[in-house]
């Protein structure tokens, strides 16, 4: 058994690479006393796009300035990819290995290469072995291929000097007879040692790790704490623990843990790897955990958007990362818009009032409710807010199609009529409101900006709120009042994201027809409840 540790290479994801002299120091003694045999401390990328700190590069003269224990291999990751680049494979190499591995402090690299990178990339292992160093391939994405597919090109890396041929179940979708089953489909073509990469989005990380050591797997993959892109790996500190065992090779982890409350902790607080609901579905759908880390740091992502994401990409494919990709499934409202209601018939030269689902509806119940029932503006609810009295709400509004299938239940029990762009909606999420009145009024999305027509409008988010704007000022209402609006506390971030959609609105329409008529942290024009007329 050999057990490597990818900690700064793969947790590098989080924090660009960049990690102190002063952490490098403590993680390669802690790394020694564990019992680890390699350390891979980075990539060596070849371009140079962006900030990005050492360990993206992992140069000699970068690992030279480092006091390296004795005993510890060092290994380094290149990408298979640029590889196939126009600059050339050996070019390439040449590039990022200046010297030979007798002059280098580099002991092993390894190619992460997708399959149909691998033919390319595999001249580079006869380049690199004569220039003395160890090489390592990884094939990623294993758990989509077939069995014909996974044995061709094991008899094809048999023709090349590589020490250690690498799987990863780059989505964590495999469970460990998975791993079983491709361990078996890799040993039928290949008869030298083979390593294994696992992700947690299940949760198996560890349990599919062990189970390719018991198939026969001898180089095991792990990072401290797990960190890693997305979900992250199998944990150093757990991995270290079973080795212990198997190997009957006594390890001190007194450093590790030390390590780890004083550094990995700390960062894991700050980052956030490792699996939660999120990267188990992108596991269970096979999609790309890059698109859970993103959103995941994205405000404008909440819990309804990640899950009409993930149904998106299920359903459209999302195994390779793509920001346009993500950018388009947020849009969940895809061609023009089109609706058949037109809300001023109701709404025309009255007073609309929106109720939020902010704290203020409750707080203000009781004046809240007086006023609407002496003034008799049309009150319109978003989603479920139930705070005031059900027989003075009007109408209800909603459009996020995640939100809507939450909340299809609870619609078809409220009696109001609920606006919402049902046509533009799938038809099984229509069947789900049953016998329920839809005002259909479509709904487009253009990034900063409104636009009102008589049966659809766009708005600049598929947020509720942008969309009762919306849907108020199309029907001509003589004003907007709002409640409910409270705001989020100082420095959360969706306060800029509603910042925004107010900012558009005032763009492009008459700003002096809405008006707060409860407390709130956003820049509206604001008057009491509680005043004899607003």
């Amino acid at each position: 058994m050999k057990l490597l540790d990818c900690t700064f290479r793969d947790g590098g994801y989080y924090n660009a690479w960049d990690f102190s002299p002063a952490l490098i120091s403590e993680y390669l003694l802690a790394m020694k006393a564990a019992q680890i045999d390699v350390v891979e401390l980075g990539f060596r990328f070849l371009g140079n796009d962006g900030f990005k700190g050492a360990c993206a590069y992992t140069t000699d003269a970068f690992l030279q300035g480092i006091a390296m224990p004795d005993g510890l291999d060092v290994s380094v990751m290149v990408n298979g990819a640029d590889l196939c680049a126009s600059l050339g494979c050996q070019a390439a190499l040449e590039h990022l290995f200046p010297e030979p591995a007798a002059e280098s402090p580099v002991d092993i690299v390894r190619f992460a290469c997708h399959f149909h990178e691998l033919p390319h990339a595999l001249p580079a292992a006869g380049w690199l072995f004569e220039r003395g160093y160890r090489i390592g391939f990884n094939l990623m994405q294993i758990a989509d291929r077939s069995e014909t597919e996974v044995k061709d090109l094991t008899l094809m890396a048999r023709d090349w000097p590589i020490e250690v041929l690498y799987f990863a179940d780059s989505m964590g979708s495999m469970t460990p007879d998975d791993t079983a089953r491709v361990t078996n489909w890799l040993r039928s073509g290949w008869d030298g040692p083979l390593g294994i990469h696992t992700h947690d989005n299940m949760g198996l990380a560890l349990s599919n790790t062990l189970r390719a050591h018991k198939e026969g797997v001898s180089w095991l993959d792990s990072t401290v704490t797990g960190m890693g892109r997305g979900p992250g790996n199998a944990r150093t500190e757990e991995l270290g623990i079973e080795a212990e065992a198997l190997r009957d090779r006594k390890a001190n982890l007194v450093p590790l843990m030390k390590l780890i409350r004083k550094h990995f902790a700390p960062m894991k607080a700050k980052y956030g790897w490792g699996t939660n609901p999120y990267y188990y579905l992108a596991g269970k759908y096979g999609i790309h955990p890059t698109y859970i880390q993103e959103m995941q740091g994205d405000t404008r992502y909440d819990e309804e958007d990640i899950l009409a994401v993930i149904d998106h990409l299920r359903s459209e494919g999302g195994k390779k990362f793509s920001l346009n990709t993500l950018d388009g499934a947020r849009q969940f409202y895809h061609g023009e818009p089109r609706g058949s209601w037109n809300p001023a018939e109701l709404m025309q030269g009255r007073e609309v009032l929106i109720l939020g689902t902010g704290p203020g509806v409750a707080a203000h119940r009781q004046a809240l409710e007086s006023f609407i029932r002496r003034a008799q503006p049309l009150v319109l609810a978003m989603n479920t807010q139930s705070a005031v009295a059900p027989e003075l709400i009007d109408l209800r509004i909603a459009c996020h199609p995640v939100r809507l299938l939450a909340d299809a239940e609870a619609h078809a029990e409220l009696p109001q009529p609920l606006i919402t762009p049902a046509s533009m909606l799938s038809e099984s999420l229509r069947a789900e409101f049953g016998d329920k009145l839809l005002l259909d009024y479509g709904l487009g999305v253009a990034p900063g900006h409104f636009e009102f027509h008589v049966d659809h409008c766009v708005a600049p988010a598929p947020l509720v709120l942008a969309y009762a704007l919306a849907v108020a000022t199309s029907g001509q209402a003589s004003r907007i009042l709002m409640a409910g609006f409270d705001g989020y506390p100082d420095g959360d971030p969706r306060n800029d994201e509603t910042a925004g959609v107010f900012d558009a609105y005032c763009s492009h329409a008459h700003e002096e027809r809405l008006i707060s008529i409860t407390p709130t942290r956003h820049r509206l024009r604001c008057a009491s409840i509680y005043a004899p007329k607003i």
